[in-house]
């Protein structure tokens, strides 16, 4: 931030304005609740209209309140929508590896499974079945490090319909009214909303 560009300037600005438009937005960390990690993730395929890049969502909660979330153009193009929605898993994968670790240096130890829900049952499939095929093997890496979790007993994928996909606030223009029905799931609070 030595010397910003317009661009960062402009974010920074953004995001400044939302925080100043929405005073009293907050994330509740509970005391009571389960040390339990669980990931969302999302792709939006060819979302780019440039690169056709897809874009990656994701967000990972402690209990039920979310903890780290981010949206990022995929480095490289996915010839498929499986393809898009793995790649999201496998970035999702190494967020919650690290945050398993971060947890643990500070003497926060996570032993059950961390939950990893996606909407798309072909990446889903994909991530469970040890055999390649000629159409992915062009991903075979990225599946390789998320099964590798998966047999580890670190990771349990399952599936989540589109409806409930909370990553979606990441990666796709919603209507209103989805938008809010996800975001009253966030675990995001505002303490001066009417009750």
């Amino acid at each position: 931030m030595q010397e910003p560009r317009e661009e960062h300037m402009e974010a920074a600005k953004h995001v400044l304005r939302y925080l100043k438009g929405n005073p009293g937005q907050g994330i509740l960390l509970k005391t009571d609740c389960d040390l339990r990690l669980t990931a969302f993730c999302d792709s939006d395929w060819g979302a780019c209209p440039l690169t056709r890049r897809s874009l990656t969502g994701y967000l990972v909660n402690l209990g039920n309140s979310p903890i780290s979330w981010k949206t990022k153009k995929q480095s490289t193009v996915s010839r498929s929508s499986a393809e898009a929605e793995y790649r999201a898993m496998a970035t999702v994968t190494s967020e919650v590896i690290w945050v398993k670790a971060f947890l643990a240096s500070m003497g926060v130890f996570l032993t059950r499974p961390i939950n990893l829900f996606c909407d798309n049952q072909v990446a889903l499939h994909i991530a469970k079945n040890p055999v390649f095929h000629e159409r992915t093997k062009h991903i075979e890496i990225d599946c390789h490090f998320v099964r590798e979790r998966i047999l580890s007993g670190d990771l349990t994928p399952s599936y989540l319909p589109s409806k409930y996909q909370i990553a979606d606030i990441f990666t796709k223009a919603l209507g209103k009214q989805q938008f809010q029905f996800l975001h009253s799931k966030l675990g995001i609070v505002n303490p001066y909303a009417p009750t």
